[in-house]
């Protein structure tokens, strides 16, 4: 690194001429220079009239020659002009003379130079620190700093100009008369600065710093010399006296709004004229910085207002927008009671589906209808939801709450308070489970009640407002109208059905008239052969039945066997989904479709092939010219092609699909029912594949089908001599790891296999039907088991079939009670299909077993439909979580168990339904579901299915 240059020594100048010169020698040097100013270097003892003679010399003077007692010389260097005078001890020759004089000329010439070159770099030195520090201002006016962060940074740049360890900037309002300390800094001073406030000038009669602002011009000096010259008084509040004071003020447009001022304490003359004018030069810039920030700040705050009223504007908007999507979903709600006067095919799914949308637009969680019977004297609840009050029996007429509204023909909308209001007042009694929040309005028929419409709320954190009444009173009124509107139909329809009937007998009688006026031979003729055709034909589609083609089966394999024709294939079709066309646009629809169906097949094949309506949504085709498995394929192919174009029936563009089984011919077949049974075996392979798609029978599925035949033989034997045993796995507590229950899974003790679990048999099971007495008789063994162990809840598995029966519940209560079981202790576990396969009768049944304290748990959620909208209606008391997304939670390649866990546990914890997590394995799992807030747990790692211990080893189990 390069060392900084040495400062030229130009008061030695005299010394070293000097030294050049015999001793004793006087020498004097002046000089005159634009940059370095006059100048003079005198030896020590120099007199006074020989320094005169120097400077006489600068001035004009001409040289004199005194026989070489003295050296003179005057001349210009560029700028500048040099003169010097000697006097000598002794004379020297004109030689001497004349070289010392060139001699001197290059010394002085090359150290003027020197310092004219150190006095320039300076003078550069302060240029680039003065452009830095401007730069650092102008940068600072547009950084994102605040202004007091800004104004800090602007007192260390002018600290870097001059000594400014004390500093402060004032900004002045002229109109106002007042000042503010923007900024102020002083080591002594302890006085703070409030950038904010305004401070009025007659407040501040003695401050030098008003005076300056008055002033306006610069002041430098000792404070007590600078109040003596302007006439201010000493005032100990403004702070200490300055050794040095230097203010500037700023301008705009002229006008004084602001100083800058620096000081110093110890330093007197600290400051020069230079300081003075570098600090105006500054100032002016400092101003322009904080004008730009001020207006950076001012845009900043208008676009905070702008933004603010935008929001506000937005907010406006999305009351508008919420307000219209609420107005939209009331108008949508209307339209679907209107609708569903005429859709609805019960007045039990009429009010099943008046809940739901009544539930789109308020909280309706407990909600029920109550009808005024047809004597006046009783009131009946048609349709009841509520998670207190499972069952809601018809009564007289007392003061309850519905009475209430019906009697007064008003809307009620009360709270606790306001229902012990009016029992106080004897106006009413209060009956069934006592809400926070009640809210009825009455059905209306000729502007009479006839009925009331309630919700409730147990939660005090649900409320129901005034808009809520304003609402259902305005829906309560289109629910009457669709009421009468769903009665009146029901009437027209039975008065309809009726006429029909009646119609249809007389035209029957007429026609047995007319035909027996007709002659009897021809009548008889064509009789017999519409009973034929009817019998091997289906009056819905017209095409061949089972009857007509096992016929035409059996004479294809004769001819075949006689090599009168080639192979063939029999092709076995079953629609898709077909029953979710019954159930959702009626029986009326799926006939149509059918037809449409058999119309479709039949247009696909050729002469010699035959198409058959077996019954339901079966198909069967006969393909007479099949060679190899691949023309079979192909005309497959076509079929299923077509069958999934687009087909409109009852107002509904449908897209049926189909699974289809072929079979082949083989020697082996002699009967025309064994290929039809193959082909039905490969349809329901296809289907177990995916549906709308197509399997060849092979060797595989006959063993299949074989096993499956002797394992529905020994199913059959093993009922009758009761082979079946429930294993039980326990269930237990995740915080304290005790046991609370436990699951009856289902074992067959299989005479050769020995235990066999349900997935070996259960599907031949559900197949025959064979399943439901199984079940039957594992819950009396599993209800036994509670007699003899009275720790805890059993849980028993209930399959689907069970719901198809009317009196299932009522079954299960009575063999609770013949062996002596306590129902509180029996749990059902259930799955989403049962609920939603027929759900009004799954809800009969679910209320009458919750009504004798029989809870019921949801099992295997998350893998079947997952309908949330379903759990609010039923009572279900826990959910079972899947063992797929227990097995996830400790497998980082699968986080999205822990996320579908978590939201299984939220939505069961708002629903206030207790949660079980199947299939734990790890303590790892545990540990998860137990933080995740899951309740229960059940698995190997608290231990495997068991058979049923003996009476007296209570531990085992």
């Amino acid at each position: 690194m390069a060392s900084p240059p040495r400062k030229v020594d130009l008061a030695g100048l005299a010394g070293m001429l000097a030294q050049s010169l015999p001793t004793g020698s006087l020498v004097v040097v002046c000089w005159s220079d634009e940059r370095l100013g006059a100048g003079e270097s005198i030896v020590d003892d120099a007199p006074e009239g020989l320094r005169a003679r120097a400077h006489g010399l600068l001035a004009g003077d001409p040289p004199r020659r005194d026989g070489g007692r003295s050296i003179e010389d005057a001349w210009e260097e560029g700028e500048a002009a040099v003169a010097i005078a000697t006097r000598l001890p002794e004379a020297l020759t004109p030689g001497s003379c004349e070289a010392w004089r060139a001699l001197a000329r290059r010394l002085v010439s090359a150290t003027l130079a020197s310092a004219q070159a150190e006095t320039r770099i300076e003078s550069l030195r302060k240029s680039e620190r003065l452009q830095q520090a401007l730069y650092g201002i102008a940068d600072l006016a547009g950084s994102g700093l605040d202004m007091a962060q800004v104004l800090k940074r602007i007192h260390g740049v002018v600290g870097g100009l001059m000594s400014a360890e004390n500093f402060y900037i004032v900004a002045y309002d002229d109109l106002r008369h007042t000042t503010r300390f923007l900024y102020f800094a002083d080591r002594i001073d302890p006085w703070v600065a409030e950038p904010d406030t305004e401070i009025p000038l007659e407040d501040m009669p003695a401050s030098l710093t008003v005076a300056l602002l008055r002033h306006g011009h610069p002041l430098r000096g000792p404070s007590d010399q600078l109040r003596s010259q302007l006439g201010v008084e000493r005032d100990a509040r403004h702070g200490p006296d300055s050794a040095d004071w230097l203010g500037v003020p700023m301008r705009r447009e002229g006008r004084v709004c602001g100083a800058i001022v620096v000081q110093s304490y110890d330093l007197p003359d600290c400051y020069t004229d230079e300081d003075r004018a570098l600090l105006e030069f500054v100032a002016q810039h400092i101003l322009t910085a904080l004008d730009r920030k001020h207006a950076q700040a001012e845009l900043e705050r208008r676009v905070v207002a702008r933004t603010r009223e935008l929001q506000q504007a937005n907010e406006v908007l999305q009351a508008e927008i919420v307000e219209r999507q609420r107005a939209e979903r009331l108008q949508r709600a209307l339209f679907r009671i209107s609708e569903l006067s005429f859709t609805a095919e019960s007045v039990e799914g009429f009010y099943n589906d008046l809940h739901a949308v009544v539930g789109e637009l308020l909280y309706a969680r407990n909600f029920y209808i109550a009808m005024v019977s047809s004597d006046g004297g009783h009131i009946e609840f048609p349709y009841s939801v509520d998670e207190r009050d499972i069952i809601r029996e018809p009564r007289r007429m007392i003061r309850g709450l519905s009475e209430y509204v019906i009697h007064s023909g008003r809307a009620l909308l009360a709270d606790r308070d306001t229902i012990a209001r009016l029992e106080a007042s004897g106006e009413l009694q209060h009956h069934g489970s006592l809400a926070n929040f009640w809210l009825g309005v009455p059905l209306l028929r000729d502007g009479v009640a006839v009925g009331v419409i309630a919700v409730q709320s147990y939660s005090p954190d649900i409320a129901f407002t005034v808009h809520d009444q304003k609402l259902l009173t305005f829906v309560a009124h289109h629910i009457g109208g669709a009421l009468a509107r769903k009665r009146s139909q029901d009437h027209l329809k039975s008065a309809h059905a009726e006429l029909e009937d009646r119609v249809e007998a007389r035209t029957r009688e007429l026609e047995e008239t007319n035909r027996e006026l007709r002659a009897q031979v021809s009548e008889r003729l064509r009789a017999e052969q519409r009973l034929i055709h009817q019998a091997r034909h289906d009056h819905l589609t017209g095409l061949p039945n089972r009857i007509h083609l096992l016929e035409r089966l059996d004479a294809a394999i004769a001819e075949t066997r006689g090599q009168a024709r080639g192979p063939f294939a029999v092709l076995f079709l079953d629609l898709d989904r077909f029953k979710l066309v019954n159930d959702s646009v009626g029986h009326a629809a799926g006939d149509e479709m059918l037809v449409e169906v058999g119309r479709r097949i039949a247009r696909l094949l050729r002469d010699g092939d035959v198409v058959a309506r077996l019954g339901g949504d079966e198909f069967a085709v006969l393909l007479g010219d099949a060679g190899d498995e691949t023309v079979a394929q192909a005309v497959v192919g076509r079929i299923l092609a077509d069958l999934g174009r687009p087909m409109w029936v009852a107002g509904r563009e449908l897209f049926p699909s189909a699974s289809v089984g072929i079979a082949m011919w083989q020697p082996r077949y002699h009967h025309g029912e064994d290929l039809l049974r193959d082909a039905d075996a490969a349809m329901y392979r296809a289907k177990a594949l995916g549906r709308d798609r197509s399997e060849l029978f092979d060797e595989e599925m006959r063993a299949e089908a074989t096993r499956l035949l002797d394992l529905e033989a020994d199913l059959r034997r093993a009922i009758l001599s009761d082979a079946f045993e429930p294993w039980f796995q326990p269930i237990v507590d995740l915080a304290t790891g005790l046991v609370v229950g436990h699951e009856a899974l289902l074992r067959w003790n299989h005479e050769l296999q020995g235990p066999l679990p349900p997935g070996a048999f259960i599907g031949v099971g559900e197949d025959s039907g064979l399943i439901e007495q199984v079940d039957w008789l594992v819950y009396r063994r599993a209800f036994d088991w509670m007699t003899r162990h009275r720790e805890g809840y059993v849980s028993i598995n209930v399959s689907p079939r069970h719901f198809h029966s009317d009196n299932f519940a009522e079954r299960l209560l009575q063999m609770l009670e013949d062996v002596g079981a306590d129902p509180a202790r029996l749990r059902i576990e259930i799955t989403e299909v049962a609920l939603l396969d027929d759900a009004p009768r799954a809800l009969r049944m679910l209320k009458t077993l919750r009504a004798r304290g029989v809870y019921a748990l949801l099992d295997d959620f998350g893998t079947g439909f997952s309908a949330l909208s379903y759990l609010h209606r039923f009572p279900i008391h826990a959910l079972k979580i899947d063992q797929s997304f227990v097995a996830g939670l400790d497998d980082a390649l699968h986080p999205e168990s822990l996320a579908l866990v978590r939201a299984i546990l939220a939505l069961a914890g708002t629903l206030g339904i207790d949660t079980i997590g199947e299939g734990v394995e790890t303590a790892a799992q545990a540990e998860t579901l137990r933080q995740l807030g899951c309740t229960m747990g059940q698995g190997f790692l608290f231990g495997r299915p068991m058979p049923a211990p003996a009476a007296g080893d209570r531990g085992a189990a």
